[in-house]
């Protein structure tokens, strides 16, 4: 891409081959250098990199120590891979490297400033460098133009969480945006995209700048890694990070009520007319689902019988969220597309009509 353009009816795409495409909206999932975030003129706020590691699938000629070790540079180590003659390495440099691609001349220098030597290190498969550059788009969104993934957002893969994040972002913009072409939903439908992940994205930042800034271990830095070990030791706050790690904890502000409401739903082992069913069976068409826990043909809900399917169930183990714990099993949910909660019954169809106008457009009525 060289560029593009937009107007109120959609987005003009100049291709490297001097072609164009023409499509009503544009998403940037093109990296954290991403080209389509520049062009739109979307800032990129956040923290220029202080250190920098170098990752790597190498041969050696030494038989290295295994293991993790941690220093006042950062975090280091090697570990042997299944086919039992390949290393992973993973090094922190003693200064931030170039943004040039690494060679084996780099990986050899850092591990020898690190471990007085370089185990023979020969035939990479391959050799990445990443930093503890954090940045965060300033916007999702710029009129027909969106991001997701490291486009909107990067940070130390401390983890793992990039991934999750970025394909949460895609899961959360897609049927968002399937809805809106189809004419659905209207064009500020988009909105709720970023006032969903922005907040999202922001935090994840915020505990990997932390996670990174542990993994250093002078004397001070040391002591306040002590403080954190002694309180992950204990359930509550060893539950909140994992939660907050996996983005299992992640609530979406639709309102007051359940504490399911804005949440994942939880993938129980239903009973269904024909059998068993495992509940999120029901989301691999990315179709909203009525989940209908109580009496058989409850709801009625026949002008959005088109894009919402309805289910009868049973359900009789515990309910249970990742933090939270238990919870009251409510008598019916509304999930949306991307598995969380819009809308919880407790014995009424109360809001459920609003709920399904807000999330699913306006339902049509019988001919």
């Amino acid at each position: 891409m060289t560029g593009f353009a937009q107007d109120d009816r959609g987005v003009s795409v100049q291709l490297t081959d001097g072609a164009s495409i023409r499509a009503q909206y544009l998403v940037g999932c093109d990296g954290g250098r991403s080209l389509i975030r520049k062009a739109a003129g979307i800032d990129f706020p956040g923290w220029d990199p202080t250190r920098s590691n170098l990752i790597a699938e190498v041969e050696v000629t030494e038989e290295p120590p295994t293991g993790i070790r941690h220093d006042a540079i950062g975090v280091h180590g090697l570990q042997r891979l299944e086919d039992g003659k390949r290393f992973r390495v993973v090094v922190t440099e003693r200064q931030i490297g170039p943004s040039s691609e690494p060679t084996l001349a780099d990986l050899s220098e850092a591990l020898t400033a690190v471990y007085e030597t370089d185990f023979g290190v020969h035939d990479p498969t391959w050799i990445s460098r990443f930093t503890d550059m954090t940045r965060q788009a300033a916007v999702y969104r710029a009129g027909r133009v969106l991001l997701a993934g490291d486009a909107a957002h990067i940070h130390y893969p401390a983890g793992g969480q990039g991934l999750s994040l970025g394909m949460s972002d895609a899961v959360n913009l897609g049927w968002k945006l399937a809805q809106v072409v189809m004419g659905t939903s209207p064009e500020s439908f988009l909105d709720t995209y970023q006032a969903e992940r922005h907040p999202i994205g922001a935090r994840a930042l915020k505990h990997t700048m932390a996670q990174a800034a542990l993994q250093r271990r002078d004397d001070r830095m040391e002591a306040l890694v002590d403080v954190v070990s002694e309180l992950a030791r204990m359930d509550e706050p060893r539950k909140r990070l994992a939660g907050v790690i996996s983005g299992l904890d992640i609530r979406y502000d639709l309102g007051e009520g359940h504490p399911l409401l804005g949440r994942r739903m939880p993938d129980l082992d239903l009973v269904v007319g024909n059998g068993p069913l495992r509940l999120f069976t029901l989301l691999h068409h990315a179709r909203p689902v009525l989940l209908n826990l109580g009496e058989p043909g409850s709801f009625d809900i026949a002008p959005w019988a088109d894009r919402v399917q309805v289910v009868d169930a049973t359900y009789d183990g515990a309910w249970e969220l990742p933090v939270l714990g238990e919870v009251t099993a409510p008598c019916a949910v509304l999930i949306r597309p991307d598995g969380y909660v819009a809308w919880v019954g407790a014995g009424t169809d109360r809001g459920l009509v609003d709920s399904l106008t807000r999330w699913f457009g306006s339902g049509r009525e019988a001919a």
